[in-house]
């Protein structure tokens, strides 16, 4: 099986930011995940990336807010977007 793109969008949030969604279905999980995803998903204010999710190889699935890094447990497609949507939610406040 190639890879799959699943999403791929870009929307404007405010005067000054965006956000940017790229989800592929892989053939065998990403080294340190345990689903067969591969995503980065990212929230940009005034050209700086400020929040981001992603599953990198070998460090598994994780969130970046600000300069902090922290696990991300997947469950599901649905469940990350709406994670990332309420993380964003949050910082525009």
């Amino acid at each position: 099986m190639k890879a799959e793109l699943v999403a791929n969008f870009r929307e404007t949030k405010g005067d000054d930011g965006f956000t940017e969604t790229v989800i592929w279905r892989v053939a065998t999980p990403v080294r340190g995940s345990g689903h067969r995803y591969k995503y980065s998903l990212a929230f940009v204010v005034g050209g700086e990336c400020v929040l981001r999710y992603d599953n990198e190889a070998g460090k598994g699935d994780h969130r970046h807010i600000g300069d902090a890094e922290e696990p991300y447990t997947f469950t599901s497609i649905e469940a990350l977007l709406a994670d990332f949507d309420a993380d964003v939610e949050r910082m525009k406040r």
